[in-house]
């Protein structure tokens, strides 16, 4: 119970800037800022309990995608003097169905796969792909352009980013306001900013 009120204290706002497409049917609490260009399906889950969550440009969170700015595990809410901490997610991001992120820090042109899962103490830098079912929840950096795959989490490194996902985006942003109604967006907003 003490949790849920200090969430309620804590904030329950997401800023949406113009461009997005953030169908009604997804799930956001907390400080969320979402920017431009970004499609956010109906049944993503994004949820800011432990502080706010910044989120670029570009990306694309699919159905059943969960984006969870969390408590550690050992840690309670409710002790006192807990700072907050941010978690940024960069631009051309891919979120696929059914993938956990908890990871604070998450660059640009990254493909999280279905079923995967990042930790919270996972820095994930560029480039990055992180195959079906794979789950990393080790406190590490991982390297631009790795990718970790297959059923014992393989690592290589590839030569090239993902490219973004541009046409989907387009194809997305055209679409889904057919078929769902829309988050209202912040009128005048830019993208967010990066610390």
């Amino acid at each position: 119970m003490v949790h849920h009120q200090w969430f309620i204290l804590f904030s329950c706002s997401a800023k949406i800037a113009a461009g997005a497409v953030v169908c009604v049917e997804s799930d956001i609490k907390g400080d969320v800022t979402i920017g431009a260009r970004t499609v956010v399906h109906p049944k993503a889950r994004i949820i800011a309990e432990s502080g706010p969550i910044v989120i670029g440009e570009g990306n694309l969170i699919e159905e059943q995608a969960l984006i969870i700015n969390s408590f550690p595990e050992n840690i309670m809410p409710d002790i006192e003097g807990l700072e907050p901490k941010t978690m940024h997610i960069g631009t051309n991001n891919v979120f696929e169905v059914g993938c956990v992120s908890r990871a604070l820090n998450i660059g640009d042109n990254n493909v999280i796969e279905s079923k995967a899962e990042i930790g919270r103490n996972v820095i994930l830098t560029s480039g990055c792909i992180i195959g079906a079912g794979c789950q990393i929840h080790t406190c590490e950096v991982v390297p631009e352009n790795t990718v970790v795959y297959g059923s014992k989490c393989i690592r290589r490194v590839q030569s090239e980013r993902p490219q973004p996902q541009t046409l989907q985006l387009d194809f997305l942003m055209k679409i889904l306001p057919n078929y769902h109604h829309l988050k209202k967006t912040v009128k005048g907003s830019g993208t967010p900013m990066r610390s």
